[in-house]
């Protein structure tokens, strides 16, 4: 008696996995990018491929150089540590080109997003019901946005 006699079914299977296994490794081979895993579990031309993207957020900095007075105001108020561009958006093409102007915010809906009354926000968090507190008038016209506790009028 044979031990091996009825083992073709063990052999087919060994055969499979090894077949399935080589296929893998060539999909892989073939799928995978040639930098993957230079850095840790990233793919490393993924680095120079980003930087090459254009740059569309200036950073606060760029903003403080120019414009002292809004961040002296700013620095005084609930805002100061909201960036400039968490607002007003991308602004690396006006500082570039300071003659390209951002677009003029609409408050109305701009101070909303933040803002906006939600029971899922911390209690001492400035929240509004927009329409019952303005009228949809722009916040502007009452805060100053820049240091929302002053009023548009100068007074606290």
């Amino acid at each position: 008696m044979s031990v091996f006699k009825e083992s073709g079914h063990l052999f087919r299977l060994a055969a499979l996995y090894a077949v399935g296994t080589l296929t893998f490794l060539f999909i892989r081979g073939v799928l995978v990018p040639k930098s993957f895993g230079q850095y840790g579990h990233y793919r490393g031309n993924a680095i120079t491929e980003i930087a090459a993207h254009p740059i569309h957020f200036a950073g606060h900095q760029a903003c403080d150089t120019c414009h002292t007075d809004v961040q002296q105001l700013k620095q005084s108020g609930m805002h100061a540590r909201v960036n400039c561009e968490g607002c007003h958006g991308p602004l690396a093409k006006h500082a570039d080109d300071p003659s390209v102007q951002p677009a003029k915010l609409d408050t109305a809906k701009l101070c909303v997003r933040c803002h906006a009354a939600s029971a899922a926000k911390p209690r001492g968090f400035p929240q509004v019901a927009a329409l019952d507190h303005s009228n949809g008038l722009p916040c502007e016209t009452c805060h100053k946005p820049h240091s929302p506790a002053i009023s548009a009028g100068g007074a606290k």
